[in-house]
């Protein structure tokens, strides 16, 4: 579990084919790897990686299919910067919100424009995402824990503070760059709870329906 607070930047420096998935390279530059063991998890742009190898100045992880098939890794090249965040402890401020490191999909940056001394950032969604996306709610980008400020169908808008644009790799989004995106496990788990004995039901749904929300009462 993470906390969404970057700790450091670190740089990919190589990616490796391994029998049709990847291992990866990560040097971490700032991050303290003092604590850091064989088997332990680092959220990498939001996605949580176990360290297989330590160097010295960084880690070496393997990526699944699955992880290939759901964030934006295949997108990744050396030299490329990511968000670093070591595991949480029970001595860890929980200063963002309840992070697994679990990447839901790649949403797009739709665009960004500066707002005052901040910069406020359009993000497009996966459509399947929407749902789970609320005004003032959580949502983490790139492995950063961000308050959604406006939400517009499957879009949504982040205000991004100075200490945020140098701390994370966000000062770098363009758009059309791609983020991961990990939406709220509070919202997830509300989801399975309304549905009740249901949820042990297959009927070809992943979630809740309108028409299941009218019948239920909730609509």
């Amino acid at each position: 579990m993470f906390t969404g607070i970057i700790e450091a930047i670190g740089e990919v420096v190589a990616l490796q084919p391994k029998n049709g998935d990847l291992r990866l390279r990560i040097k971490t530059h700032g991050l303290d790897l003092a604590d850091v063991r064989l088997g332990d998890s680092i959220a990498t742009n939001g996605v949580c990686l176990t360290v297989v190898d330590l160097p010295g100045d960084g880690y070496w992880a393997d990526v699944s299919r699955e992880t290939l098939d759901n964030t934006s890794l295949p997108d990744w090249k050396t030299g490329q910067r990511v968000n670093l965040e070591k595991a949480l402890t029970p001595q860890t401020r929980l200063g963002g919100h309840i992070v697994s490191g679990h990447v839901d999909g790649v949403g797009e940056v739709v665009s960004r424009h500066p707002d005052a001394r901040s910069e406020r950032f359009r993000i497009r969604a996966p459509k399947v995402l929407a749902k789970y996306i609320a005004h003032k709610g959580s949502i983490t980008v790139d492995g950063t824990s961000l308050t959604v400020n406006k939400v517009d169908g499957a879009e949504f808008e982040l205000n991004i503070v100075p200490h945020t644009l140098r701390e994370t790799i966000m000062g770098s989004y363009q758009a059309g760059s791609r983020v991961n995106l990990e939406v709220d496990v509070l919202a997830r788990y509300l989801e399975r709870l309304m549905l009740g004995d249901k949820a042990a039901e297959s009927d070809g749904h992943s979630g809740i329906t309108l028409e299941f929300l009218a019948k239920n009462g909730f609509m």
